[in-house]
């Protein structure tokens, strides 16, 4: 039987996550809860406690809400630790991070376990700080291939975003990525963008991009700007992929404290993380093409608070079981 692990998170993760639960039982899939974030820290001292781990490695899919509480800022053992860990744990370099609306629908894809967010750090004695960005040509290869094979699929352009002009790694990662495209997709049309002028591509001309692929800090920070460019976090959802065993994928909003218990937080992004589950992580398409286009009705017909509608964050859940229906 198909088995989710469910991470709730803090803040409003778990009222998010309620309404992704929901779904999950509507279309008969089963799932467990198990503690992760700040709400462990407090409880076991640590982010990802050992059996949250075995749980999540044991699980066809891993769906995870937001994590942090503002009284662990600044505290030695931070829920965002616990984050990093898991993904390392289940090996899930690849972060798919749509951003779809009118006629923008584009993909980037993120390395996600490499570059100056895993390499060395820390003080030397004349104290400097410093952060290294490493990749090797294998973790360049296998994002690469991920990428070009998305983009034949949707039959995209694919752009690799690098900064060859001033870093030593970017030249690896271009000459890599030109390789493959060159010897293994051919017949993926190929280019390759500077990242800060790429970044002004995404606020111009958003609906000129297809998929895109590059590395952990650039993806981290121009996946964050095609959200807002399509309607902000609220709305965004991810996906991270490994080769083998359960991906993870979570909404990339926050835990959004303030508004935490009030029932009026926007459930879209974790219910499109939900979505994009169903088709990388569980091999059922069709259930999320039906579910995407129930949250698309939903944003229309309940749209929450932060959209300029009035809907709870359940009035949201509502509307899209509806839909679904109709869509199923």
């Amino acid at each position: 039987m198909t088995h989710v692990a469910v991470l709730p998170g803090d803040g409003i993760g778990p009222e998010v996550t309620a309404e992704a639960l929901r779904v999950l039982d509507a279309l008969g899939i089963d799932h467990t809860e198990h503690p992760f974030g700040g709400n462990a820290i407090l409880a076991q001292g640590t982010p990802l406690p050992e059996a949250t781990l075995a749980a999540c490695r044991a699980a066809d899919a891993v769906l995870l809400a937001a994590v942090g509480l503002p009284e662990l800022e600044g505290q030695p053992v931070r829920p965002e630790q616990g984050l990093l860990a898991l993904r390392k744990e289940l090996g899930v370099y690849a972060n798919l991070r749509p951003a779809r609306a009118g006629r923008i629908d584009l993909l980037i894809v993120r390395e996600l376990v490499g570059g100056l967010y895993f390499g060395a750090k820390g003080t030397r004695d004349d104290g400097t700080w410093f952060d290294t960005c490493e990749y090797s040509r294998p973790e360049v290869e296998r994002i690469a291939r991920r990428a070009f094979e998305i983009a034949r699929e949707r039959g995209s352009r694919l752009t690799s975003v690098d900064k060859v002009n001033v870093l030593h790694t970017s030249r690896l990662w271009r000459d890599v990525v030109t390789e493959l495209g060159e010897t293994e997709y051919s017949d993926v049309p190929l280019d390759h963008a500077l990242v800060d002028s790429f970044a002004m591509t995404i606020v111009n001309a958003p609906e000129s991009i297809g998929v895109v692929v590059t590395e952990n800090t650039f993806g981290d920070i121009l996946s964050d700007v095609a959200a807002a460019v399509t309607g902000g976090l609220g709305l965004a959802a991810s996906a991270s992929l490994g080769d083998g065993g359960p991906g993870l994928f979570e909404p990339v909003h926050g835990s959004a404290p303030q508004i935490a218990g009030q029932g009026i937080a926007n459930p879209a992004a974790m219910l499109r993380s939900l979505a994009l589950m169903l088709h990388h992580g569980l091999g059922r398409p069709d259930e999320a093409s039906a579910l995407e286009r129930a949250v698309d009705d939903a944003l229309e017909a309940a749209p929450t608070g932060d959209l300029g509608g009035d809907s709870t964050t359940s009035g949201m859940g509502d509307a899209v079981l509806r839909s679904l229906d109709v869509h199923a």
